[in-house]
């Protein structure tokens, strides 16, 4: 599984994520803005509101995503 040490919430529900591994790269939340809990995150002030915990990107409200879905449905940036 692949850490998450760092995230920054981007325009467009872009979040730029830096891996354990050093590795920087873009994960498109616009996908599961339709979905359950992630439908709150359309609020662009509680989406700014992103930050790791337990190894993840987290917001208020007990919304999460895991790891391992961010890592593997994210793009690396280049540098």
């Amino acid at each position: 599984m692949e850490s998450v040490v760092s995230v920054h919430p981007c325009e467009n529900y872009y979040l730029e994520l830096e891996f354990a591994t050093g590795e920087v790269r873009l994960f498109d939340v616009n996908p599961y803005l339709e979905m359950g809990v992630f439908r709150r995150l359309k609020d662009l002030s509680l989406f700014a509101k992103a930050y790791v915990a337990f190894d993840t990107v987290c917001w208020p409200g007990d919304i999460d995503i895991a790891p391992e879905t961010l890592y593997c449905l994210s793009s690396p940036v280049a540098k």
